[in-house]
């Protein structure tokens, strides 16, 4: 009888990624995968610090596996991730159920850890920065996520300590994979139905492996015949470089969405975060991107009520949003990382950082809206991910990550098709497929 394992994500598309090769990993010790709890032989949750009670959702989630095995065996119980990381023997002190953690840069050691546990009962706990031993022992196993849009992670870590942010401490230094390593995964994904590469990083467009860069990286992939689009996020303003601007003058494939966290828009709170950008170089890098090329768009994050926000700093943040009209961002409201530099600082109060952020929110959605209405009887090219959960409809993206509903069918899954937009709310657009001209004349 097959082990079963089921594998609950948290957090941002690198999670995704590890949650994937974790699974080619388990594969090789006799892992199938499950998506029902009762199924499982083996509960692994992939975690996310970044956002806050990201600690309480773990044992919240743990407190919901008991409940399930109450009368069943007990599941090998693992904690993956950034709050693995973060806590790693707090974790087992705090919660018996557990079995092992482990840190995101130790997954290369899974197996061994999990047939450890099984053999020896005793609990265990991973939480190396061992980024390089990583990435060399998943070169050997082939990545099969094998989805029309698939991410590919090229650099983790960060060295830039904003004060507000864990990921140093979590994840890591900088450390960018292998030039000739990613270019080898992108082919085997485009081999096996790929047509959308999304590299990942923490900071991402800090990749630098000797003469290569994220520029070369994007160059080089875009010579796979058959990846038609490649994207990258997140980026750094700091990393954003004149090779990889000068990229979007030519470029066939990088799609013209640029996800580019500004944070703020006072250079007083950029200052306070330790971000080392300031608006005036922002703004230079979205003028000379959109002067390249018009059709660029971006999207952004931002954090509301970091200590030392005033009125005039939010003022700020409202008057960039509007000039830049960013068509899809991320806002929060500001919450303290144990370990990090903000976390003893005194916060906004938090009424008027809801305030705040009600304010910032509507401004940002109405931006898609007035983004998504332009789209309305025109023809755009969506590429083709799957059939909708009731299998009467297509999903796919158009070129700015905005999700389309149209009436495809699964011949259409993989393939960029032209669609007619007919009606749209904020996240979605819905339309018509355009028959080709050829079968028309035909």
């Amino acid at each position: 009888m097959a082990k079963k394992i089921l594998i609950k994500t948290f957090g941002c598309q690198m999670n995704e990624y590890d949650s994937n090769r974790i699974f080619d990993l388990v594969k090789k010790i006799g892992f199938e995968k499950t998506d029902k709890y009762e199924d499982a032989n083996c509960y692994l949750l992939n975690t996310c610090h970044i956002r806050d009670k990201a600690k309480e959702k773990v044992y919240h989630e743990i407190g919901r596996v008991k409940k399930i095995f109450r009368s069943k065996q007990k599941p090998l119980v693992i904690i993956a991730g950034c709050v693995a990381q973060a806590e790693n023997q707090e974790m087992l002190k705090r919660e018996p159920y557990i079995d092992v953690v482990i840190g995101p840069q130790s997954y290369h050691k899974i197996n061994d850890a999990i047939l450890s546990h099984i053999q020896k009962k005793k609990k265990m706990e991973e939480t190396e920065f061992d980024a390089i031993s990583k990435f060399k022992y998943f070169r050997k196993i082939k990545n099969k996520a094998g989805k029309v849009s698939s991410f590919l992670t090229i650099q983790e870590g960060c060295d830039k300590f904003c004060h507000f942010c864990v990921v140093p401490y979590t994840r890591g230094p900088e450390y960018s994979r292998p030039f000739q390593q990613i270019i080898d995964e992108a082919k085997y994904l485009s081999n096996n139905g790929t047509k959308e590469i999304i590299l990942l990083g923490q900071n991402v467009n800090a990749y630098n492996d000797g003469k290569n860069r994220l520029s070369n990286l994007v160059t080089e992939i875009e010579k796979i015949q058959d990846i038609k689009r490649i994207r990258y996020t997140t980026s750094h303003p700091k990393d954003m470089t004149e090779d990889l601007i000068d990229l979007y003058k030519n470029s066939q494939k990088l799609m013209p969405l640029i996800h580019l966290p500004v944070q703020s828009g006072s250079d007083k709170i950029l200052e306070l975060m330790n971000r080392k950008h300031t608006i005036k170089e922002y703004l230079y890098i979205f003028d000379k991107l959109k002067n390249i090329n018009s059709k660029i768009e971006f999207s952004s994050d931002f954090i509301i009520g970091y200590p030392g926000e005033k009125e005039e700093d939010f003022e700020n943040t409202l008057s960039l949003i509007e000039k830049v009209n960013f068509i899809n961002s991320y806002s929060f409201i500001f919450s303290a990382r144990p370990g990090t530099v903000a976390f003893d600082l005194d916060v906004t109060e938090k009424k008027i950082s809801k305030q705040r952020l009600e304010t910032i929110q509507n401004k940002l959605y109405e931006n898609q809206i007035n983004r998504n209405k332009l789209f309305k009887n025109q023809t755009i090219n969506v590429l083709v991910e799957n059939l909708t959960d009731d299998k009467t409809q297509t999903f796919g993206r158009s070129e700015y990550m905005t999700s389309v509903v149209f009436n495809g069918n699964k011949e259409h899954i993989g393939k960029i098709v032209p669609v007619k937009i007919n009606k749209f709310n904020r996240t979605t657009l819905f339309g018509e497929i355009v028959e080709d001209l050829d079968k028309k004349v035909a």
